[in-house]
């Protein structure tokens, strides 16, 4: 936000001139300008003030300034006074002003409508000469940017067909953030209808929203536009067999599904209800940019809708607005702004309306993509603390009540705890008539402001026939109303998808023509089929003949794999498809292999000639399948003769020869162990299996090399145990004729012969125990010398055995790891085709 000089001429791109700078203490305007910078509005901004306080023409001014920067505004108008962008008049010429004079107000001012026309052309003159602004700055707003007034659930101005195209977003449904925004809007607009239909549902626990959303993100998903007719007849016939656990008929039974459908299908009936599915379908990107990429004005006009009917259009809009939202990439830049003259309703503190989600999830994550949102009140008490407290610029004016003001004041210190609230107070309470305090996140302290004049005259609140008059010759409206009896007016109609620019109010027809802007698409839908006359030459009401000893079913909506065939659940158009069912048996006598399995396909579409290389795989049961048509069925005449049993008996021929040459099944085998794997056991089984085999044949191998050698163990740990026996004996021996010797005294023998005092057989018997404890240690020395030999015999022996071991383990591990993939085919006897059917796939 800046403040300057008087003079504007040098407004930049992305600047907003809003007014001029008034002094606190005196109340009079200086000489300087305030000049906004519209990245800012990222944040957000809440416009307040009573009736009277000119919060509208602020409004007005903003919007006109950021057209002129190029930044595309859609703007939510349910009082009718956003029309007033489209009285730019620059060359002030009373005529222009004249069909836009109340004549009341001529009487009341004692005045013909005419020469008041001149007063106020005048006065507009003036009045914007004094804040600098002249007929080529006025041209130049026309030129930057055109508007459009569009008028939902009317053909006043221009229609827009915000229900019966129920158009698929292009949205990656595998990634969960493109899916997450998908779901957003899916509930967003399933909260918007039921609102419609005045059914009161959440979106958690409402069985009627899950069952809408739920078929509406199906088709999505699967890349299938939907229309309202498509949509009812799903809600009795639903495309799924279960929602959550449970089936279907548990979770919302029959009756009620009936009772939903009877009640939405009396809304859309209704001839009133025409007018909602006139005019373009509603695109947000051709709603902000011309088909040349030029920004505009898209008016929604809410002033004739009631309560309900606006709730629809505004969370409608809103959740279409947010889904292109988050395509966009991120930017620092304002890229769109989003203005609601009168949030009223829309977000209140202590309700939970369906737009209320919508409005939050904006002021949340705009900023990041560079999309703003202004809303303007007249009480703030009627307006979420959420909302206020993501809103960054805030423009107050004169307010009713002292609750209003502290309602004001603490949303301001929520969002800025620095402010201060004395000083913002008194500047509340002193304003005048045009006369607003700008406080914003990006300024240290607020400021007074009166808003500029602005170029758009101010006729007040525009009427329905006044919208008309404004819109007369938009190009998109004598388009829209000379179609709209053709395409809308059915319960049941076709969805159209339109390729639309949003022109001005007088722009031509003709130079919409050659800017390329309009060029109306048919697409398929699942409404009712046309009136007969316009059946083509290869379509019948009746169904075709069919071959009587042929069954013949159609197909259920509820089929789990319906989306394979590409059916179109809802659809009326059906298209013929062979069903077979088949039973394969395999067989091998050494492989001991008996194995039965059944196969089952749909063969869609079909040709002159059955070709069973078509075959789309399913599973299918008895449910999917029904012996009664849709209503009003229109038959595609197939090209292959299903009423001759000839084509039967020739098509399940070919489907035989066809599986004999195509199918068979795989099975593992071990040619070492002569084993096989079973049907569906996997690798990983087979092998244990084979391994737990080789274990048991090395066992058997590990037993018999135990029997070979068992009797030479056993001998020599026999041998080793005497031995290790005689070893401790011939030990204890010679300690003790040791121990005796040395009892006897230690050289004895020496001293009784030297000594001379002993007798010669005393003497003998000393030497006697000598000689024999010599003898022991001797014998001792041999015992151990055996026992070393038989343990050196027994380790020999236990290397040999450890090598026959390994080499029987080493054989058998190799074994186990043999395994081979062998195939076993069919032979046409095991080939039984049980069923082939004619199913009708709707289509169309």
């Amino acid at each position: 936000m800046t403040a300057g000089n008087q003079g504007n001429q040098a407004i930049q791109p992305g600047e907003m001139f809003l007014g001029g700078v008034i002094d606190p203490v005196s109340g009079q305007r200086m000489q300087r300008d305030i000049i906004y910078d519209a990245r800012n509005l990222t944040t957000h901004g809440i416009i307040v003030g009573m009736t009277g306080s000119g919060k509208t023409g602020l409004g007005i001014v903003m919007l006109e300034e950021a057209l002129s920067s190029g930044i595309p505004c859609l703007i939510l108008d349910p009082k009718g006074d956003m029309g007033n962008l489209l009285l730019n008049f620059p060359s002030f010429s009373p005529r222009d002003f004249l069909p836009w004079i109340n004549e009341a107000e001529a009487k009341s001012q004692a005045t013909s409508t005419d020469q008041l026309a001149v007063q106020i052309s005048e006065s507009w003159r003036s009045g914007l000469a004094e804040w600098g602004i002249g007929p080529d700055r006025m041209q130049k707003l026309a030129d930057s940017a055109s508007c459009t007034i569009y008028t939902p659930g009317s053909v006043s101005g221009v229609p827009i067909n915000v229900v019966g195209s129920l158009v698929a977003p292009r949205l990656d449904w595998s990634d969960s953030s493109q899916a997450e925004i998908g779901r957003d809007e899916i509930e967003g607009l399933v909260s918007s209808f039921l609102v419609l239909a005045r059914i009161d549902a959440d979106p958690i626990s409402s069985p009627e929203h899950i069952l809408l959303a739920n078929i509406i993100e199906k088709a999505w998903s699967e890349g299938r536009d939907l229309d309202l007719g498509s949509l009812i007849s799903q809600v009795r016939h639903p495309p799924m067999r279960k929602l959550g656990v449970f089936e279907i008929d548990s979770f919302y039974p029959q009756k009620e599904r009936d009772r939903l459908a009877i009640r939405l299908n009396g809304l859309i009936a209704s001839p009133s209800f025409a007018a909602w599915m006139a005019g373009p379908p509603l695109d947000i990107e051709r709603m902000l940019y011309s088909s040349r990429g030029q920004p505009q004005a898209s008016i929604i006009y809410l002033a004739h809708l009631s309560e309900a009917e606006r709730q629809f259009v505004v969370t409608l809009i809103l959740s279409r607005l947010i889904t292109w939202m988050r395509r966009q990439s991120g930017t620092p830049d304002l890229r769109a702004l989003v203005y609601m003259d009168e949030v009223f309703g829309f977000a209140p503190p202590t309700a939970e309306p369906p737009s209320k989600k919508q409005i939050l999830t904006i002021l949340k994550q705009g900023r990041a993509y560079g999309v703003g949102m202004v809303l303007s009140t007249q009480n703030p008490v009627d307006l979420d603390y959420k909302a206020m407290s993501n809103a960054g610029t805030w423009m107050i004016g004169r307010l009713q009540t002292e609750r209003d003001k502290a309602r004001i004041l603490e949303g301001i210190e929520s969002v800025s705890g620095q402010t201060d609230m004395k000083l913002f107070d008194r500047l509340i309470s002193n304003l005048g008539k045009r006369q607003f305090v700008l406080q914003s996140a990006k300024a240290k302290e607020p400021v007074i402001f009166t808003s500029r004049w602005s170029m758009s005259y101010l006729a007040g609140p525009l009427d329905r026939n006044q919208i008309e008059r404004l819109t007369r010759d938009h190009p998109l409206r004598s388009i829209s109303i000379s179609s709209s009896s053709a395409g809308a007016g059915a319960a049941y109609g076709t969805a159209a998808s339109t390729s639309f620019k949003i022109a001005s109010a007088a722009a031509s027809q003709e130079t919409l023509r050659q800017e390329g802007g309009m060029e109306m698409t048919r697409r398929s839908s699942g409404g009712f089929p046309p009136a007969s006359g316009e059946i083509s030459r290869d379509e019948s009401q009746v169904a075709p003949r069919v071959d009587p000893s042929t069954a013949v079913y159609y197909l259920d909506p509820s089929a789990p794999w319906a989306s394979q065939v590409r059916s179109m659940p809802g659809g009326k158009r059906l298209q013929a498809g062979l069903i077979a069912r088949v039973h394969l048996k395999y067989d091998d006598n050494k492989a001991a292999v008996d194995h039965t399995e059944e196969w089952e396909a749909i063969f869609f579409p079909l040709s002159k000639r059955f070709d069973p290389k078509s075959a789309i795989n399913v599973d299918y049961d008895d449910r999917d399948l029904t012996s009664r048509p849709p209503d009003r069925a229109i038959y595609l005449l197939a090209k292959a003769d299903l009423d001759k049993a000839s084509y039967f008996k020739e098509a399940k021929s070919a489907l035989q020869d066809h599986l004999v040459r195509s199918r068979s099944i795989s099975i593992l085998r071990n040619p070492a162990l002569d084993l096989y794997s079973r049907v569906g056991e996997s690798r990983n089984d087979f092998e244990r299996r084979c391994f737990q085999a080789a274990e048991d044949k090395a066992d058997i191998e590990m037993a018999k090399l135990k029997d070979k050698h068992e009797s030479s163990i056993n001998r020599i740990k026999s041998q080793l145990n005497n031995a290790d026996r005689r070893v401790r004996e011939l030990n204890t021996d010679t300690r003790q004729r040791q121990q005796e010797e040395l009892l006897h005294g230690a050289g004895d023998l020496l001293s009784g012969l030297l000594g001379g005092r002993r007798r010669s057989l005393s003497l003998g018997g000393a030497a006697s125990r000598r000689s024999m404890t010599i003898r022991t240690q001797e014998r001792l020395r041999s015992a151990e010398e055996k026992k070393e030999e038989k343990e050196r015999e027994l380790e020999e022996l236990e290397d040999r055995l450890a090598e026959e071991i390994s080499l029987i383990s080493d054989r058998w591990k190799v074994a186990a790891d043999q395994i081979e993939e062998i195939k076993i085919p069919l032979e046409k006897a095991d080939v039984d085709v049980e069923e082939m059917s004619v199913l009708w796939i709707p289509v169309g």
